[in-house]
């Protein structure tokens, strides 16, 4: 199994990944409310603002302050 980092000493499974979007837009916006409604929904953003959101296959939200591009770079191993 492969970990990618997402910011501040926080890994994710680099397999169980579906999408890695950024945190602009209102769909991005309404989909972490509901995970946080749900208590889906992992902050790992250690106080800083929130850049890419993380969508996994066991339906948990991560938030990540690391730019969605950096993380696509990661899960392409091109870092």
């Amino acid at each position: 199994m492969r970990f990618i980092d997402i910011g501040f000493g926080n890994i994710a499974a680099a397999d169980r990944i579906i999408c890695v979007a950024s945190s602009d837009s209102a769909p991005i916006r309404r989909m972490i409310q509901d995970a946080k409604d749900r208590g889906a929904c992992v902050d790992c953003c250690a106080g800083k603002k929130c850049k890419s959101v993380i969508v996994m296959d066991t339906d948990a939200v991560l938030l990540s302050s690391v730019p969605a591009e950096d993380l696509t770079k990661s899960l392409e191993g091109k870092d």
